[in-house]
């Protein structure tokens, strides 16, 4: 197992190089001067700003700026924000855990509700039940987040007032962040149990709103996997020695149609934990993809550079997780390592 997790590890080297140079380059094409966007009207002083592109670096060769960045990022120091002059791990470190739990609440709910539906469409299939789940699926799939985010807020929020409308807590609770989750803080802090509840009526809705599209993956290659699977002959051998339907579904079927399933899991939870960039930005929610966002717009170029750097470090983790759960999931592929 050890030594399938470096053989991975080091194939996703050369992935992490290609990442960092094309955000480097990119970032660099796109119209605009941090260095003007910080004086703004003092940007019209040229001694101004060439001290200020000298500070940051900016006046050396674009060669020289990215292997100064790469050996500094190989020491673990991506640079500071040219905005707030933080660290960019620092600022990146204290964003991830609100991701993180909207992201883990979205999946869940994806999963919790996916995995059943598609189950019931693959048992019922071609029936009426069957053409209503997955047409169900399918819009959920096509559903524009912006749009379905919006009318989540309408009807919940301000029609009947059930949910908050943005952010993570109230402004009535004072949380500590201990460990940043804010879930776990609340429940720590003085307020107890109620900020906990505020602060889980401020998920629900960007939850939902996250977990849609993943939902609708999901309860689809469900079907698919347990359709291909209940086809197998040792199925029809269980049937025939008279299991309970229920018996052969989750002791035989499923757990051979775990593989797609699980793949199509850990690419949608990869995806959000990359920053839920619509989700967080209709409900305020403080997290990394709203704040790469905000970095581009102010062109930022170091938060830009180690964001999508730690970005495309954790789709490489979470990869690597998928690639342990099937070993989990088929024994066949452990004798084959």
């Amino acid at each position: 197992m050890f030594k399938i997790i470096i053989q991975r590890l080091l194939v996703s080297l050369p992935t992490l190089l290609g990442v960092s140079i094309l955000s480097f380059v990119l970032i660099r094409w796109i119209p605009g001067d941090p260095v003007l966007l910080m004086l703004g009207e003092r940007g019209a002083d040229p001694a101004v700003y060439a001290e200020m592109r000298a500070n940051l670096g900016l006046d050396k060769n674009i060669v020289i700026q990215y292997f100064t960045y790469i050996g500094n990022a190989l020491t673990g120091d991506l640079g500071t924000s040219i905005i707030s002059k933080k660290s960019v791990l620092a600022e990146f470190t204290a964003r991830f855990p609100a991701t993180f739990e909207l992201g883990f609440m979205g999946i869940m709910i994806a999963v919790i509700v996916g995995v059943p539906l598609g189950i019931f469409a693959a048992l019922k299939r071609k029936s009426f039940l069957d053409y209503t789940l997955m047409g169900s699926a399918l819009v959920g799939y096509s559903m524009p987040i912006f749009w379905w985010g919006l009318i989540l807020i309408l009807v919940f929020s301000v029609n009947l007032g059930w949910t908050p409308v943005s952010g993570r807590i109230g402004a009535l609770f004072d949380v500590e962040p201990v460990t940043g989750f804010l879930l776990f803080d609340s429940l720590l802090s003085e307020d107890g149990i109620y900020a906990f509840w505020d602060a889980l009526k401020h998920l629900i809705l960007p939850s939902i709103a996250l977990g849609t599209v993943p939902l609708a993956a999901i309860a689809r290659m469900t079907r698919s996997s347990l359709l291909e699977v209940l086809k197998e002959d040792y199925i029809r051998t269980a049937k025939a020695k008279g299991l309970k339907q229920k018996t052969v579904v989750v002791k035989h079927a499923l757990r051979n149609a775990l593989v797609p399933i699980i793949t199509i899991i850990g690419l949608m939870f990869g995806s959000i934990l990359t920053g839920a960039i619509l989700t967080e930005t209709i409900f305020s929610w403080p997290g990394i993809g709203k704040w790469i966002v905000q970095s581009v717009t102010a062109r930022d170029y170091p938060v830009i550079q180690g964001g999508v750097l730690l970005i495309a470090l954790i789709i490489i983790l979470v990869n690597l997780t998928v690639d342990l759960l099937y070993l989990w999931a088929n024994p066949m592929l452990r004798e084959s390592k």
